[in-house]
């Protein structure tokens, strides 16, 4: 059942249109995320479709009913909203300010009857918050906080809720269990979730559908997998020397295209690398790399060049001659310890091709490890426990311009 609809609908204020033609359905049970960067317009578009705003032109529709023929009172029993104002509860009880979400369930005097107790007790568990009941609302953390709002939503038994921003001041345990409360609502409460974020990687994750807005109007709506690209993110959140990797859900910086260092990596174990290296801003090159390896997708992201071969196939001649040609003007290499196998064991002749060429090699290996598996070439290779201390002695060398 669609339980929220817009039709040809334009936001803003005044004459001015910030978000137009927004045309979006919410079933029961789905979680709808808007993403966009600060000032897209996501605040105006949720104040409108929960009838805060009067829409610039077209419709939000409630189960089918236009908002603006339902009576306020009538619309707050099946819509509750918890936007980004800060709530200033003083000298309130958590139990007083989850309470105020039952008023329009109460009489002209505002009363709560048993039930209406026993629904904010519910409202509370349901958060995992019982706890907090006694306590006011002013000594709360940020996560504490905004458990409580959402209880107080909660307790209005809505069949929508309507977020603004939920984490934003929230740490990461508190953004997860919030998300994860707001979730199970969704799926087990059948309840209708309308929200925007700003963590990505959750939205993409968390949500049933998203909703991209970039220049006043919708970039992308649909299901995350369907609509969303690395691509299209990028060119939201206007990304300058910096890339978001859709398979993964990290935003890496770019690493600098003067390259000067080598890294021999796979299995994830050059990532530490490449991001120490890239805060150095000390240009990297990688060895040759599987592309189904977590190492090549972030190397990519972060537009580290590399070698590549496919997936599960042994490193052949033409990609090793290619690391070697490369491998000529770099200054440092770095072995990251890489597990090694029949598909990369090339890349530690890589690094003993290194040693012969003269190149100041390091290697996080232990030093007994790197004699079996450096064997003649292990003197000469700079064993280090830690990865700062070799981008520190790099990073010494490259703005010293040493150049071995």
């Amino acid at each position: 059942m669609i339980m929220l609809e817009t039709e040809n609908l334009n936001v803003g204020y005044g004459k001015k249109v910030v978000v137009g033609d927004v045309n979006i359905k919410v079933k029961k049970g789905e979680i709808l995320c808007l993403l966009g960067a600060n000032g897209a317009g996501k605040t105006t578009t949720l104040r409108t479709i929960s009838g805060l705003l009067n829409p610039m032109q077209g419709k939000v529709l409630f189960k089918g009913k236009d908002i603006s023929h339902i009576a306020k009172k009538e619309l707050a029993k099946k819509m509750a909203l918890v936007l980004t104002s800060r709530f200033t509860g003083s000298l309130m009880t958590v139990y007083n300010i989850v309470s105020m979400g039952r008023y329009p369930h109460t009489g002209f005097f505002g009363k709560l009857n048993d039930n209406d107790k026993s629904k904010v007790f519910e409202a509370l568990k349901t958060v995992n918050a019982e706890n907090l009941i006694q306590r006011y609302f002013d000594e709360l953390s940020d996560g504490e906080k905004q458990k409580v709002l959402v209880a107080r939503a909660l307790v209005q038994e809505p069949e929508i809720i309507i977020l603004d921003e939920p984490t934003s001041h929230l740490d990461i345990k508190h953004r997860l269990e919030l998300m994860e409360i707001l979730k199970t609502l969704s799926k087990k409460n059948n309840i209708a979730v309308v929200l925007s974020l700003h963590e990505i990687d959750i939205a993409l994750k968390s949500c049933d559908k998203v909703m991209l807005i970039k220049g006043n109007k919708v970039a992308a709506y649909g299901e995350p997998e369907d609509v969303v690209d690395e691509e299209i993110l990028n060119g939201l959140y206007g990304l300058k020397n910096k890339n978001y990797n859709n398979l993964l859900g990290a935003i890496e910086l770019k690493n600098p295209s003067e390259k000067k260092t080598f890294v021999v990596g796979g299995a994830g174990t050059a990532i530490p690398i490449f991001r120490a290296l890239t805060k150095k801003e000390i240009g990297v090159y990688a060895a040759v790399l599987h592309e189904n390896d977590v190492d090549y997708e972030i190397g990519r992201t972060m537009g580290i060049g590399m070698c590549t071969v496919a997936p599960f196939k042994n490193i052949d001649e033409k990609a090793y001659k290619k690391a070697i040609e490369n491998l000529k003007s770099m200054d440092y290499v770095v072995d990251s310890g890489f597990p090694i196998g029949n598909i990369n064991k090339e890349n530690v002749k890589i690094i003993c091709d290194a040693v012969e060429q003269g190149k100041r090699v390091y290697s996080l290996r232990r030093k007994s490890e790197g004699k079996d598996v450096f064997g003649k070439y292990n003197a000469k290779i700079v064993y280090k426990d830690s990865i700062s201390c070799i981008v520190s002695e790099i990073n010494g060398g490259v703005n010293d311009g040493e150049n071995l």
